[in-house]
């Protein structure tokens, strides 16, 4: 793990000189050991960290032993957050290949048990930066509530690489500054459009709402339907290139190209159907494949990330709160996803590979060697 031990080891420690007993990598690198292994608390990361003290001395030398609970969890909590989520960023960018108009989801997940009702402190809200071809994700940042998504997704664009890529986000970072950040780092976006853009918005549906007589501009359309879980799905996407005289309030919007209207309708076998319509902004020549492939990209981040966290990981049910204990926790288990998702060498789910690196000390080792620096 020389690549983690490098980036991980610029974060600062914030004990004074003579409370440095145990080194503050030494410490980062069995928490991360230990979550990827099933711990998912302090007490926990100490228990695995005295049942592999040898294990873990092939990496470091851990020379004052393995310090106890209450020492982690007090310096892991006064971590410097911004310098851990740098350093994980920097990381993966290191060890991540990303392919040109590669898809990367920015969107929020709430950590449900992470308030205190006696310091009136709100459940905290990530937002996190995921590459759904390679599964993984790339950063996060902690914001105060859902609605200051809107300041944190360009700091976290910020510390990406994502050049080449293809941004998604949500209707609530439909903004003028987060589409220009985007373009300004070389990345394409294609944002959810709802009514918090209403002139925008209203444009949009009236564009979409005429005849191909009408419409004098390039357009293309793209179709998938899909049969699972006894019902059969039908999305249809047309795309179209706009300009200033149909869409006067694009003007706003300097690499706004084109716009992305998607209908879906859901026929549950032998019951109803539902239909839903939406809309998207995008700075993507017309091509509607490619736009319909990127939002349905986009809709990965609830199974592949936030489905992955409540249930392999159990977050919504931690109840850490000291400090910035709540943050740490969140990105070693975001860290420790990503370690565990690159392994194709079982066939097995997050929660059970868990347990056999616990059980194995051998696939624990290789869980921790996949990454290399490209």
């Amino acid at each position: 793990m020389a690549d983690f031990i490098e980036h991980f080891s610029i974060i600062p420690d914030p004990r004074i000189e003579r409370c440095k007993k145990y080194n503050l990598i030494e410490i980062l690198f069995l928490c991360m050991a230990a979550v990827v292994c099933g711990a998912s608390g302090w007490e926990e990361i100490e228990d695995f960290g005295r049942a592999r003290e040898a294990w873990l001395r092939q990496y470091l030398p851990y020379a004052n032993g393995i310090p106890s609970h209450d020492t982690i969890a007090r310096v892991m909590s006064r971590l410097n957050p911004q310098a851990l989520q740098s350093s994980f960023a920097a990381w993966m960018q290191d060890v991540v290949t990303m392919t040109d108009r590669s898809v990367v989801a920015i969107d929020g997940k709430t950590l449900r048990r992470s308030f205190k009702a006696g310091d009136r402190r709100s459940a905290i809200h990530m937002v996190n930066a995921w590459a759904s071809a390679n599964n993984m994700v790339l950063g996060q940042l902690k914001v105060d509530g859902k609605t200051n998504e809107i300041k944190a997704i360009p700091e976290l664009l910020s510390i990406l690489s994502v050049k080449g890529c293809i941004i998604t986000i949500d209707a609530m970072g439909c903004q003028t500054k987060i589409a220009d950040q985007i373009v300004l780092q070389k990345a394409d976006y294609v944002i959810g459009l709802k009514d918090n853009q209403p002139e925008l918005s209203r444009g949009t549906r009236e564009l979409f709402n005429l005849s191909p007589e009408e419409l004098e501009l390039e357009e293309a359309s793209y179709q998938e339907t899909t049969k699972d879980h006894g019902r059969i799905e039908t999305r249809i996407c047309r795309h179209i290139g706009i300009d200033k005289q149909w869409l006067p309030e694009s003007e706003r919007w300097p690499a706004m190209k084109s716009v992305i209207e998607i209908k879906s309708a859901r026929e549950v076998i032998g019951g109803a159907t539902t239909e839903e319509t939406r809309y998207y902004i995008s700075s993507l020549k017309v091509n509607a494949k490619e736009a319909f492939n990127a939002v349905k990209r986009h809709w990965t981040v609830e199974n592949s990330l936030h489905w992955s966290l409540d249930m392999s990981f159990r977050e919504d049910e931690c109840r850490i709160r000291r400090d910035n204990g709540a943050e740490f926790f969140a990105v070693m288990r975001r860290l420790s996803m990503n370690v565990i998702k690159k392994d194709t060498s079982k066939k097995a789910g997050i929660h059970r590979k868990r347990r056999m690196a616990a059980l194995n000390p051998d696939y624990a080792m290789h869980l921790l060697g996949q990454f290399q620096t490209v």
